[in-house]
């Protein structure tokens, strides 16, 4: 005999953390594209390659915000017998996206700023350094929107990233078109692109990596099973848990499950109920795990099961 429950006996998902900031992803969205528009007239005038990258570069960037934007609004669909959890992986799917994209970038940027030393380009700094202070400014605002909401969620914190690369590249344009216009050395536009490269590929593989890791359903940084086992089995009646798991849905999301193996007498005595509160307040209150399933078992019930419920 075994009992199943979850925490406040329903899980509604609601509103993911990337969902809740959809009208600042759209302000970005639209803030980047003009800065794009801006950029390109930019660099048509001054013949600037690197006016022209960066306007590229945030092209790229506001296509990753809206990506997240687009999976929050997938995300924020209600679930169905199908999709139980809803969409809200597909804000980690973005997340994933997000990364290979900056981390292309990343590489684009050093190969480009390589061939810009080998064979450096002609410029008219004024012109690039006035459409360089636009981006900039432009750039500052989106990040001014996202700063607040940077640590809520991945994607969140992908798109707060690519905004202010897009800050640090628009800085690295007026540095470069100070430095040619006061020496002449036209290198200094690939040399501040290396730097803005090596800026962008480690941030990009670190949020690729943690994106990977919940796609994988690997346990949550900061969560110790061990920890979690201890606590359970010091509940009174309770004798062991096996087939424990823990992963992430999605940003703010975790869910446990576990099999518990519990005296016999519980399920006669109507003292399940009391157990199962108990777990999950505990669960709560010491690992911040909210959604939980746990599968309540008589002693030598595990004999009956698969193999791999270990």
């Amino acid at each position: 005999m075994s009992g199943g429950h979850g925490h406040g006996h329903g899980h509604g998902h609601g509103v993911t953390a990337t969902g809740k900031h959809r009208r600042v992803l759209g302000a970005v969205v639209l803030i980047s594209l003009t800065i794009f528009v801006v950029q390109v007239i930019g660099a048509a005038m001054t013949g600037s390659l690197a006016l022209f990258a960066d306007a590229g570069h945030v092209l790229a960037d506001a296509g990753g915000v809206a990506m997240a934007l687009g999976a929050a609004l997938l995300a924020s669909r209600p679930a169905t017998g199908r999709r139980t959890f809803g969409w809200a992986r597909a804000e980690i799917l973005a997340a994933a996206v997000n990364g290979l994209v900056l981390s292309g970038m990343g590489v684009y940027v050093v190969v480009q700023g390589v061939r810009r030393l080998i064979e450096p380009a002609a410029v008219e700094p004024g012109g690039m350094a006035l459409f360089g202070a636009i981006g900039l400014i432009g750039n500052l605002v989106a990040v001014a929107i996202l700063f607040k909401a940077r640590s809520d969620s991945l994607n969140m914190r992908g798109a707060f990233l690519e905004v202010a690369t897009d800050s640090a590249t628009s800085v690295g344009v007026l540095v470069a078109a100070l430095v040619i216009q006061t020496t002449g050395f036209t290198r200094a536009d690939p040399i501040v692109s290396l730097l803005i490269g090596l800026v962008i590929v480690p941030r990009a593989i670190k949020l690729l990596r943690e994106a990977t890791e919940i796609l994988l359903e690997t346990t949550p940084a900061g969560i110790d099973l061990d920890e979690i086992r201890r606590h359970i089995t010091e509940v009174d009646h309770i004798h062991d848990v096996h087939d424990l798991h823990v992963y992430t849905v999605t940003s703010g999301l975790p869910v446990l499950t576990a099999h518990v193996v519990v005296d016999s007498e519980c399920f006669q005595d109507g003292h399940a109920p009391q157990l199962l509160d108990k777990l999950q307040t505990c669960l709560a209150g010491h690992f911040d795990v909210e959604h939980s399933t746990f599968q309540l078992e008589p002693i030598g019930h595990s004999d009956h099961e698969h193999p791999t419920h270990a």
